[in-house]
């Protein structure tokens, strides 16, 4: 693609975020619309408990924090939907019609490359599939250096896990290129101290695989960890390992969320109750190393 096609996707995939007075839209691309997936996720302001939080406050003393990247670190689904739209209506896919947010949400948030090469294209042989979803990978390398940013609060929650010393890994379906170069543009590169790709697992999200070598890994227990997802695929996998799950309400619909398993949705890390829940876990972490 060319590179021009960088600058104003911006304005397109993040039209409520703020905007970068070098940025201008060549006429090419006013034609080309993106709906807000907002309509999709019914994304609210305030966090959805969906079981009793005894998950979370049994967790003391906490040893570690696990995170998917792919939405919970960054808002990065709309340049994944925008890649996968352009490649497959370039090949015909669909008779030419693009993909909807609607099929994006289905067939391909959260999931494997693999999977999302089998299940869309099932007359294809696994190489062609593949070379597909590499190409299109690196489509998304080439866009994100521009437009990703993080979570709102990303930063100020990292700091609260390294001031206390938690043990952090982040654990993804994503190619590991694709993870690493996220990773750096986020200036996390030094925070994580493991990275798991569910390709290098005998099997990737959702099966537990990729939760389970994380903390074998860290050397922690699922009794004391708990996990910030944004895809059903991600949910199902950290509870599947023994562990409660957060879910981020980033792009994918709260009721895909709760369905899956996840304890409590948030809108973003600056979340209120989610910060009630860490000030309480802290607090009962250090009452019970001080009675040990």
């Amino acid at each position: 693609m060319p590179s021009l096609l960088c600058r104003p996707l911006y304005h397109h995939l993040f039209p409520n975020r703020r905007s970068h007075s070098h940025i201008t839209t060549p006429p090419l691309l006013n034609s080309i619309s993106f709906i807000s997936l907002s309509k999709v996720t019914q994304m609210t302001s305030n966090s959805k408990p969906v079981e009793s939080k005894c998950l979370l406050s049994g967790l003391a003393p906490l040893e570690a924090i696990l995170f998917d990247i792919d939405g919970t670190l960054c808002d990065s689904d709309p340049i994944h939907y925008y890649a996968f739209r352009e490649m497959l209506q370039e090949i015909g896919f669909n008779n030419g019609v693009p993909i909807t947010e609607e099929f994006y949400i289905e067939k391909i948030s959260g999931k494997h490359n693999a999977d999302i090469g089998s299940a869309l294209f099932p007359d294809w042989d696994h190489e062609r599939a593949m070379k597909f979803t590499d190409d299109k990978e690196a489509m998304f390398r080439r866009l994100i250096p521009q437009q990703l940013e993080a979570v709102n609060g990303l930063h100020k929650l990292c700091k609260w896990i390294q001031d206390r010393g938690l043990k952090r890994a982040a654990v993804t379906n994503a190619p590991r290129a694709n993870a690493e170069l996220m990773i750096s543009i986020l200036g996390l590169t030094d925070f994580f101290q493991i990275l798991v790709v569910g390709s290098e697992c005998d099997r990737a999200k959702p099966f537990p695989d990729p939760y389970l070598k994380a903390l074998e890994l860290l050397k922690a227990s699922p009794e004391h960890t708990f996990v910030f997802e944004d895809s059903a695929s991600g949910i199902r996998a950290g509870v599947a390992a023994g562990m409660p799950v957060i879910g981020l309400t980033t792009r994918n619909p709260e009721n895909l969320l709760k369905e899956a398993g996840a304890c409590l949705l948030i809108k973003d890390f600056e979340d209120s109750e989610l910060w009630t829940i860490l000030e309480e876990l802290d607090r009962s972490s250090k009452e019970r190393r001080t009675d040990a």
